[in-house]
């Protein structure tokens, strides 16, 4: 299914077990699930898989504030998401990688290769996340070298907290310092709900605003806010090195898969 360009591969198994998909008429809901897409008919939501692969995109969006960073909005809701912004001739096949909250803006990836876009937000690859903050006040080097060590954050599942653990480690860098605010360069290894504005509230900085710059090598550059373009054959070729795979063969490449992240899934600002 995620070489299919369904969704990501951990998206994908979520829909398995929410009763989604259908294999040769019966609907499969445990893991795993073994197919040979060449024989067996396979449905998600009532449609049938592409058999034949499909050319790999990778698109670069500069998020906007005030969108969902998701397929669609929920029934009754008539909000922006990020897909509304697409308009390329391969959109139903495509998703976004990881999430950004609703306020955040910048750099946000749209694929249909499943298996990178696992890689780029699972913590155990651990693809750096860069972003720009401004929060109010001025900053203080305990307060930075405390993010550096890592502060301990109430864990959720199931939408309950479920105790609490340290993040992993965070790189820090001063990019300009007011009386009032500080601008913050912060580069994350793993990715909690809302992790960047939940670090600095913790040491005493409220955030005013959020902007993700860089994930893995590749910067935001070359599209205004609420704009996208394809990644060139370069950055693709970089960002598939950073989660560890061989950009020629598409296999796993040496290394790929230590562990360097902490908790998290997906990201997020």
């Amino acid at each position: 299914m995620a070489d299919a360009g369904v969704a990501s591969r951990r998206e994908c198994e979520k829909l398995i077990e929410s009763g989604a998909v259908e294999v040769n008429g019966a609907v499969v809901t445990t893991l795993p699930v073994f197919v040979d897409p060449a024989e067996d008919r396979i449905l998600v939501d009532g449609k049938p898989i592409r058999k034949t692969p499909e050319r790999r995109l990778y698109l670069m969006l500069n998020k906007p504030p005030r969108t969902l960073t998701t397929l669609s909005d929920e029934p009754g809701s008539d909000r922006r998401t990020v897909m509304d912004l697409i308009d390329h001739p391969q959109k139903g096949r495509l998703f976004p990688v990881g999430r950004l909250d609703y306020d955040t803006v910048g750099l946000l990836l749209i694929t249909n290769d499943g298996e990178l876009a696992n890689r780029l937000t699972h913590p155990k690859f651990g693809v750096p996340k860069t972003y720009r903050v401004v929060i109010k006040g001025r900053i203080e080097e305990d307060a930075v070298a405390e993010l550096e060590r890592g502060i301990f954050l109430a864990d959720r599942k199931a939408g309950q907290t479920d105790g609490a653990s340290r993040t992993a480690k965070v790189e820090v860098r001063i990019v300009n310092l007011e009386r009032d605010r500080t601008t913050l360069e912060l580069t994350l290894r793993e990715g909690r709900n809302r992790q960047v504005r939940r670090l600095l509230a913790a040491v005493g900085f409220p955030v005013k605003s959020l902007e993700r710059i860089g994930m893995g090598p590749v910067k935001l550059k070359g599209v205004a806010r609420g704009q996208w373009r394809e990644l060139d054959v370069r950055e693709i070729g970089s960002l598939k090195r950073a989660a560890g795979i061989d950009s020629l063969s598409g296999k796993e490449g040496a290394g790929a898969g230590k562990e360097r992240g902490g908790k998290g899934r997906s990201g997020r600002g």
